[in-house]
């Protein structure tokens, strides 16, 4: 079935600030229609939004969303709402993320269940949806691509961050199995940055520090990890799989998260 020409729409989640942001910048200038979408940080999402439209190419348009991801109900209701909008949504890019401290000795079933909500259950169910979308507009095969956000930590692991790393693991197995079950109207794929940006946990010198021990003296940048999602979301071929994207960190071992090293 042939559609009439359009800008593909794809919905970023937690993209109010910092990658998510910059997915979203990148995205709209490559002529997407971006959902812009955020739990709390409402004056950064707004902003996000109005610099998004000043650097819109080709009629592409941008629209702000705003659901708590750890709500099932309020996760199932998001699609529907970007689709009613746009009219169709090709893609979704599941950057938002719960990342909070817990080691073995402070784990307990509420982190657990807390990181699993956000990190693992809503990427499926967005997932889920988008399929049951894609395949009532019954398009040619891989015509819809999942692009879920995973973290270099998974394949070079240390104890900090347990319940975090718990989740985006369970992810990440997410990705195979989503990628086998549905095909061929969906693509699933994993994009995982090494230590990308600075936070409140380090200096701006150690950040430098951090950043430079990997193989190739750098890992990633913003530009390399936006450059990553959009060629997973443009590469009809690629599903299944994870694009690590750290210069090599998770050949290196870390016996520490970055942010306590």
């Amino acid at each position: 079935m042939n559609e009439p020409l359009r800008p593909r729409t794809a919905l970023v989640t937690g993209s109010a600030r910092r990658l998510g942001r910059e997915v979203v910048l990148a995205l709209v200038a490559a002529g997407w229609n971006v959902a812009v979408h955020y739990r709390g940080s409402a004056p950064d999402a707004a902003k996000t939004v109005d610099d998004a439209r000043k650097a819109a190419t080709g009629g592409a348009q941008v629209e702000l969303f705003q659901a708590d991801l750890a709500d099932e109900a309020q996760t199932r209701a998001l699609l529907p709402q970007v689709i009613e909008r746009f009219g169709a949504v090709d893609a979704v890019v599941n950057n938002a993320s719960l990342f909070e401290h817990d080691s073995v000795d402070s784990f307990g079933y509420e982190a657990l269940a807390a990181h699993a909500r956000t990190n693992t259950g809503a990427p499926v169910l967005l997932a889920q949806a988008l399929h049951h979308h894609i395949a009532q507009r019954k398009l040619a095969a891989g015509a819809g691509v999942v692009v879920n956000l995973l973290d270099q930590k998974l394949w070079n692991q240390n104890p900090d961050f347990l319940s975090y790393t718990l989740s985006k693991a369970a992810l990440e197995a997410a990705n195979t199995m989503l990628a086998i079950a549905l095909a061929p109207q969906l693509r699933v794929v994993g994009v995982a940055p090494g230590l990308t940006l600075t936070s409140h946990m380090l200096s701006d010198d150690k950040f430098e520090q951090l950043h430079a021990l990997s193989p190739l003296g750098r890992s990633s940048t913003v530009g390399d990890v936006v450059a990553a999602v959009k060629f997973a979301l443009d590469n009809q071929s690629i599903t299944g799989t994870t694009l690590i994207i750290d210069g090599g960190q998770h050949l290196m071992k870390f016996e520490r998260d970055f942010s306590l090293m």
